[in-house]
Formats: structure tokens, sequence, C-alpha cells
């Protein structure tokens, strides 16, 4: 089967370590994705207004699957977005705030928000995250529809931290690892891989003819689903445990080089 759809994670995947991306590479692939009719995806747990700002001038008419899968968008247009229950988001706001060590980003359709009483290196950090990012007093009286939740938590206690989470909140909501320090609470079901699967449904693509590229737990479904699930040599072991394919390093322009195979039939896609 030819190649339909690449769908790119962006930090630690498409991204190098200083976050950028070699556009003038990248901008001869799109042209030859859109000769040959490949839709790209980009598929993050970051904010779609971070995500199209390293996109500007194709923002248009590529795809995001945003904030793990909680907002979709095809060409400008809205595929999907989820909506937490706002006597769940209640309830979990009211638990994290018993952790002290927990930093929390309330992710909305609109902004962001977090407090304004956290540290200035940690609010520096979501800024640069998160381009619509509201500091407020308290989380009680946000007027938003809300998506994820993003956490801040020390490297070496995100393993405890996610099984704490899973354990007390799993009933709402599920933890997924994003990267260093960072955790995503997001709804049952909802991740990247669904989001793909509303793109692929849309455009009649099939599993067998998707590429997906990935490095973190949230990556796990996407790259799972993929007909070509791609992990990054800079991946986690449970990425790599669950990928049929791997890419070189993010530093490496590792997926653009396996973009190039793709458009010229090389193998694996041969």
């Amino acid at each position: 089967m030819s190649v339909k759809l690449i769908a790119v994670d962006m930090d630690g995947t498409f991204l190098n370590d200083k976050k950028t991306y070699n556009r003038e590479r990248f901008r001869q692939q799109y042209a030859q994705m859109k000769a040959q009719q490949i839709h790209f995806v980009v598929a993050s747990g970051n904010q779609y207004y971070q995500l199209a700002s390293f996109f500007p001038e194709i923002v248009d008419e590529i795809a995001f699957v945003a904030e793990n899968g909680g907002w979709v968008r095809d060409a400008g247009e809205e595929v999907y977005n989820c909506s937490m229950p706002r006597d769940h988001v209640n309830q979990i706001v009211d638990f994290l705030l018993t952790h002290p060590d927990i930093e929390i980003i309330v992710c909305g359709k609109e902004s962001a928000y977090t407090l304004k009483s956290y540290d200035k290196s940690f609010l520096d950090i979501a800024a640069h995250y998160y381009h619509r990012l509201e500091l407020v007093e308290s989380f009680a009286n946000i007027d938003d529809t809300i998506l994820k939740f993003a956490l801040n938590i020390p490297d070496e206690k995100v393993p405890e931290m996610q099984a704490m989470l899973d354990a007390k909140l799993g009933h709402m909501l599920t933890a997924v690892t994003t990267g260093h320090g960072s955790i995503d609470l997001i709804i049952p079901g909802v991740h990247k891989a669904n989001g793909l699967r509303l793109l692929q449904e849309r455009w009649g693509v099939n599993d067998d003819e998707v590429v997906a590229f990935g490095d973190s737990g949230n990556d796990i479904e996407m790259v799972k689903q993929a007909g070509y699930g791609f992990a990054m040599a800079n991946a986690s072991d449970a990425v790599k445990a669950v990928a049929g394919y791997h890419a070189p390093h993010n530093n490496e322009e590792g997926v653009l080089e396996m973009i190039d195979k793709a458009l010229k039939g090389e193998a694996p896609f041969a």
C-alpha cells in the first residue's frame, strides 16, 4: 500500500533539542507530499496555538491533533474537541492542589491557565509552550472548554506520580508521560490515535497507509496503530516496544530522513 498520511509528534521527534527543525528541507518535502496527495498531521500534546506557530505558511493546509487528541483541526476547520465535565475538573483540581510538588496547567480551548503564585522559572517555561496562557489567582472560575491537564513534576517522581494519579483519578482520567517531568491527564480514549482515526475516516485512509513518529508515552497508541509506526532513536523503551520501525535521533533529522524514504518509495516503504 502507498503512504497517504504522515503524522509527527513534535518535542523529541520532529523538533531537535533546540526546538527547531530544518525548514528548507521540510518545505521541499511538503511540496512533494502535496504532489503525491499525502496528508501531513502534527500530533502533539502541546497547545494548538503553539503548534501552529511552527508552520505559519501552511497552517491552513495541514491538520493538527493537538492537546494529545483533545482538539483536532483540518485545514483550518474544526473536526473535534473533547470537553471535561465541570464536576470532574473541580474534583481533579481539588486533589492536585493537595500535592504542592505538582505544578498545574489547565488546558482550555481558548487558553491555558496556571497560577500566578508559581515560581517565575516555571511560568517562563509554561509561556514558551502555551502561546495563550492566563495567570490566575485560582482555578475556580475558569470559563472555557477544558481539554486536559498538564502537570510539571520533578523528574525522579514521574513514575510514582503517574501510578498514584492513575490510582486516584483513573475513573475520570488517564495519566500519560509526555517527556521529562511532564504528565498529561487526558480523558480515557481521547489520545493521539483517536484523533488520527477521525482524520483517517474523514480522508478515507487505512491504518496500513499511515506513517507515525513518536518518542514518549503519549505516542504509544498512535505508533502502535499506524502501519508504519516509528520510534525515534531517543524514544522511551515503552515506545520502542510497540514500534514496528525505528528512525534516527531527533537531533539527526530522523523524521525528515524517513520522510525522504517514504517520498521515494524506498525501504521500508518499498
